[in-house]
């Protein structure tokens, strides 16, 4: 069954022939001639992270790769479940919620067709606003207007649960992550809150274009978020991740993964973790966020079975993948 209404834009195609791929002929007979990777919207770390992979993936693999704007991972989830799109940037929060049947977007529908492909890094819950409106952490911002980036997207869901969990009603708009840094030095909206890998290349245009204060949470809003929301963990956004931000913030954090659907080939899927997880140099020319896809980070992800192709690659790492995470 096919949700054309959750069809997104395509942003950037890659084309790359090589002369040696590295699977056979024979072993790539089943393998399609295109795919399309499911990542967010711009400004964002799903964004640049995604079309970073889309682009080895072509060079490496010699496959048309279309990487795409989408509302982010809620949406990613259900277009990979329903074979919309073959790979799908993911916050672990929304994928269990999918995984359960509990998803905004596709309520009652339980997404068991979707498998693990690799970790890619922490989305770290930070917030930035202008200096001049004296703006220190979350509570400031009640009653004042602010974005939390696109509808189904990790910030457009979990922001707004957030402020209710803390007592707070700001005036919550969904934009791009790119809209929402011009909306702020316009003065159109007072706040911007987000959720990505570190850093969030809007967030650092914005340090270095604006006089602007970025700010995560008090150590008691810390406490109780962390006791309302099991799928987040503590986390520290280090010192000078932005310009002028001199002090470490106080943040929560949720894993993301790549995922699939369980018809991919399995050695596609075992390629494309190959080519992701074995060279961490290279991901690293992409973003900053992907000093955290190593192998070994695998274990932050306790319920969604990996894919066949994945376990491949795990195992020749030498790790023992439980029989309740195999696809």
């Amino acid at each position: 069954m096919k949700y054309d209404i959750f069809r997104a834009s395509t942003v950037a195609v890659y084309v790359a022939m090589v002369t040696i791929p590295s699977a056979t002929a024979q072993d790539r007979q089943d393998w399609p001639s295109d795919l399309t990777i499911g990542t967010a919207s711009q400004g964002g770390t799903l964004y640049s992270y995604g079309a970073g992979v889309g682009a080895v993936v072509a060079e490496e693999l010699g496959l048309i790769v279309n990487a795409e704007i989408t509302g982010g991972p809620v949406q990613n989830v259900t277009l990979v479940q329903t074979g919309e799109h073959d790979i799908g940037l993911v916050t672990m929060g929304p994928m269990y919620e999918a995984w359960t049947g509990v998803s905004e977007l596709a309520p009652g529908l339980e997404h068991r067709d979707v498998r693990a492909l690799f970790p890619m890094y922490t989305s770290a819950f930070h917030a930035v606003a202008l200096a001049s409106h004296g703006v220190t952490g979350v509570s400031d911002l009640d009653g004042h207007r602010v974005s939390v980036g696109p509808a189904g997207g990790t910030p457009g869901t979990y922001w707004p649960r957030m402020f209710e969990a803390l007592g707070i009603a700001p005036s919550v708009s969904f934009t791009s992550g790119a809209d929402a840094a011009d909306q702020l030095k316009d003065g159109l909206i007072d706040g911007y809150f987000f959720a990505a890998g570190l850093p969030v290349s809007s967030f650092s245009q914005l340090s270095a274009e604006a006089d602007v204060t970025i700010f995560g949470f008090t150590p008691e809003e810390q406490e109780q978020l962390l006791a309302e929301f099991p799928s987040v963990a503590p986390f520290t956004i280090p010192a000078n991740t932005y310009p002028d931000q001199s002090e470490a913030l106080a943040s929560l954090a949720m894993w993301n993964f790549a995922v699939v659907n369980a018809s991919m080939p399995e050695n596609l899927a075992y390629e494309i973790t190959k080519l992701v997880l074995g060279d961490n140099a290279r991901m690293l020319q992409i973003h900053a966020a992907a000093r955290e896809t190593l192998t070994e980070n695998w274990v932050n992800n306790s319920f969604l079975p990996f894919h066949p192709g994945a376990v491949r690659y795990l195992e020749e790492q030498g790790i023992n993948v439980p029989a309740e995470l195999r696809g």
